[in-house]
């Protein structure tokens, strides 16, 4: 059980395992890894899924039969492996010509050369099977108030996006747009900083079903947020495309650790939701569990694959404590003396409306003093789940 497989539909992006370990203060502690290499790795430790921004895959100044040569391999190496290519996405933030931004640059030539080269890379999506394409806009804002024209840059990220779902709608491609927020680096401030302001957003598009959310763990956390919430809500706006998963310890830089590395209580929640948050009590959520994760720079390439690895297997572990919690007959009457099962029953009575509501007898003889005696039992709930988590039960 505790043995990852494809059914499981985890997947690792190519610039995760790919990482050589570099970061401001030092150089890399890795060699290249090459993309071949990494299908057949991942394959082999059960993953389902492989996913790369083009620049990941292909050098950003690569000639057209070079491009194509890296194509073809990875191609190759898909079919050898049975893995697949469930998401793809662009680099518009490590060439310096990004530097201001891709779609909200306050250049024009730059906007218009960030979207040619994220047309380019959804044919290739389409391609591949990809069926989603998420966009990150790490460089998509400020360090300076002054600098940055906030009203007209969402005007342009709202002119892109209309643009390139006119261009999947035309081409007849089966693939949708996942924005995934952040709130802060590498700019001093990012546009669309977490779920809420991308939900935002999508509601004044052209073609907003087409356009949902890939939520990563690290940055609604660096954002001070409960990811869980967040996630939940993406899913209540049936929004939640794709998601990223990994490790973060509270308000600081992103750290990608290892999912459950960091706030394991948070993850604990989270796979709960993906896996049991459904109407019947079913997967909430049927999409690719994708790990967005570095490495960490003191890891030789064994280390990497160990670290992979540690992603799936803790996310099964979760998983299974999650199964037992619900199944759990003490959990259940904890549940329902906490009233959560409750929520779900509509405040209105069906036709009911607000002259029913104040006209309503019992509500004239509802003693509130008496009402704000109840107790709800949270905390005793909240530890059968730190028991089930730490397999205490």
């Amino acid at each position: 059980m505790l043995t990852p497989t494809p059914a499981d539909k985890f997947s690792f992006g190519l610039w995760t395992v790919g990482w050589r370990g570099r970061d401001p203060f030092g150089d890399a502690t890795r060699p290249e890894l090459d993309a071949v290499e990494a299908v057949h790795q991942l394959a082999a430790i059960g993953a389902y899924g492989m996913t790369f921004h083009d620049d990941d895959l292909i050098p950003f100044d690569a000639s057209a039969a070079e491009r194509q040569r890296r194509i073809d391999r990875l191609r190759q190496a898909l079919a050898d492996t049975g893995l697949v290519v469930p998401m793809v996405t662009t680099n518009l933030f490590t060439h310096p010509v990004f530097k201001d931004g891709g779609f909200t640059s306050n250049d024009r030539t730059v906007r218009r050369f960030a979207l040619r080269k994220v047309l380019r890379n959804v044919e290739l999506a389409a391609e591949l099977g990809a069926r989603t394409f998420v966009l990150w806009g790490g460089r998509e804002g400020s360090e300076y108030d002054s600098a940055k024209d906030v009203r007209a840059a969402l005007d342009r990220y709202r002119e892109s996006l209309d643009l390139l779902t006119e261009f999947v709608r035309d081409r007849g491609y089966d693939l949708r747009f996942a924005l995934e927020p952040k709130p802060n680096e590498p700019r001093g401030d990012i546009l669309l900083p977490t779920v809420g302001h991308a939900l935002a957003f999508i509601g004044t598009l052209a073609h907003p079903d087409l356009v949902g959310v890939n939520p990563e763990v690290g940055h609604e956390q660096m954002a001070g947020l409960n990811v869980t919430h967040g996630i939940a809500q993406a899913l209540w706006h049936g929004k939640l495309f794709h998601i990223d998963l990994n490790g973060q310890r509270g308000i600081k830089f992103d750290q990608d650790l290892v999912f459950g590395h960091g706030d394991l209580l948070n993850a604990f929640s989270l796979v709960d939701l993906l896996e049991s948050g459904g109407p019947d009590g079913g997967p909430a959520y049927d999409g690719p569990r994708h790990f967005d994760f570095k490495p960490s720079r003191t890891e030789d390439i064994e280390g990497v694959w160990a670290a992979a690895a540690a992603n799936m297997r803790t996310y099964l572990l979760l998983k299974e404590r999650a199964r037992a919690f619900r199944a759990d007959p003490e959990v259940q009457q904890a549940l329902s003396a906490s009233g959560v099962d409750d929520l779900r029953r509509p405040t209105l009575e069906h036709g009911e409306g607000y002259e029913q509501l104040l006209a309503d007898p019992d509500l004239a003889a509802f003693d509130a003093d008496k009402a704000g005696e109840r107790g709800y039992g949270f905390v005793r709930l909240h530890q059968l789940a730190v028991e089930h988590l730490l397999g205490a039960r």
